[in-house]
């Protein structure tokens, strides 16, 4: 089964030809794409807590720098990336390849083209480095040299302590406790980096000492971590708060993926009938289909766009059953950030400690939450079984160990080729490959019995 490297060819491949579609260094995307400017109505503004009026720039300052906060409030349609941010990008294995899976297709008996996004190459396996770069680059700029983060799984703690490695800054971070016991070389990572990790909830902040008291045997949850980060991050001194997912700048920053994506399908005159990807804060899935989606409101595809999450963690899924409800709603357990417009389990709900980490977040993007409200993105949600048996086919065909949080895209994608199977259609199905699950191997083994 050979490779068709398309950036380097003159002829365009037939697409059932194509295996894998790389870019050149020169095309990382040069702007970051901003859904803010597009989404119809505006985004609603985050409030203060107190007040509920709308936060002004200067109401941010205390957990960010200026750059971001700039970001974080345009509505801009293009935002420009400084040089050394792509250069730093290309250095981590920008741009990432698009993959056919064909032999998942072949096992699945399906008429449909499954295409995979490679997000999984980077130097920790995840597509967090495409925020965690820029964060941190913004952060240096200003002087900063210290930052604080929570990381659920662990991909955005190893992403960003890889990110103040690289800007020689210092790195603290607060991993969500049934984590930190489950994945233990998530946070040798972090270490090896030079990062100082703590199980949450802590005894290193109040409100971790206030939450171990009320129960000691709390498994955690992102709420809580974010809560211990951002106390930590306001009684240092040159510290500031870093967060993976669900604020706008990192949508922004993400939409890396998605551009060239694009561009890879253009190359084999594909266009993309359905993209799935997983949602925990709505990251990935904003990166992956942002551009598109822009794309669409221009009348130039006619996708359907598909956000997978746990049913044991159902923010834009639960709005049906009166679980989750679109309201404004706090993004960290204390209560300490700006109240956000969002789908949202409640900020004090405790998720089941599933396997799937990254996707135990009791609340969703802003933008993302929006765009559902609106109907222009669908939802599904699925169990933690389905999704590890969707893994492990695809590691078995396209010998690729995915993570938990990726096997819910997986999954979908399995599920809507089988529906073109049964009703004989063909289709383009294309999902993000957010991240491998090399270091997810215990969670894997629990699953299987082992």
């Amino acid at each position: 089964m050979g490779e068709h490297m398309v950036g380097k060819v003159i002829s365009r491949p037939k697409a059932r030809e194509t295996i894998k579609v790389t870019l050149d260094v020169d095309e990382i995307p040069k702007k970051w794409y901003n859904m803010v400017a597009d989404i119809p109505g505006g985004l609603p503004p985050a409030l203060n807590p107190g007040t509920k009026e709308t936060l002004k720039p200067s109401d941010w300052e205390a957990i960010f720098p200026k750059g971001l906060i700039k970001q974080e409030l345009s509505t801009e349609r293009f935002i420009r990336i400084p040089d050394e941010i792509r250069s730093a990008l290309a250095q981590l294995g920008r741009p990432s390849p698009l993959y056919r899976a064909r032999r998942l297709e072949k096992a699945l008996r399906t008429p449909a083209r499954i295409y995979y996004k490679r997000e999984d190459l980077s130097p920790v396996g995840s597509h967090k480095p495409n925020t965690a770069i820029a964060q941190a680059y913004y952060n240096f700029a200003e002087g900063i040299d210290h930052l604080t983060t929570e990381t659920g799984a662990g991909q955005w703690g190893s992403a960003l302590s890889l990110a103040t490695a690289y800007f020689g800054m210092k790195c603290t971070v607060f991993m969500v406790r049934s984590s930190y016991d489950q994945k233990p070389y998530r946070k040798y990572v972090m270490k090896l980096y030079g990062a100082d990790v703590y199980p949450s909830p802590s005894d290193k902040t109040e409100f971790g000492r206030k939450t171990q008291a009320a129960d000691p045997d709390c498994p955690g949850s992102l709420g809580i971590a974010i809560s211990e980060a951002i106390e930590t991050a306001v009684g240092l001194p040159n510290a500031k708060y870093s967060l993976g997912s669900v604020l706008n700048h990192v949508m922004l920053h993400q939409t890396v993926i998605g551009q060239e994506v694009r561009v890879q399908l253009e190359k084999i005159d594909e266009k993309p009938d359905k993209m799935i990807a997983c949602v925990g804060g709505g990251s990935n899935f904003a990166g992956f289909t942002f551009p598109f989606i822009y794309d669409k409101m221009k009348g130039k595809n006619d996708a359907r766009f598909i956000a997978v999450e746990p049913e044991s963690v159902p923010s834009l899924t639960g709005c049906a059953g009166g679980i989750s409800r679109y309201e404004y709603d706090f993004g960290d357990t204390a209560g300490m950030t700006p109240l956000l417009k969002m789908h949202t389990l409640g900020h004090d709900f405790m998720p089941d400690p599933i396997h799937a980490g990254g996707l135990r977040y009791h609340g969703m993007a802003p933008t993302v939450s929006a765009l559902y409200d609106q109907g222009l993105i669908e939802a599904e949600a699925l169990s933690q079984d389905e999704t590890f048996a969707a893994g492990q086919l695809f590691t078995r065909t396209e010998g690729i160990i995915a993570a938990p949080e990726s096997c819910h895209a997986i999954a979908s994608a399995i599920r809507h080729a089988q529906a073109c199977k049964r009703e004989n259609e063909e289709e383009v199905i294309v999902f993000n490959l957010s991240g491998h699950g090399l270091l997810d191997l215990q969670s894997y083994a629990t699953m299987l019995g082992m």
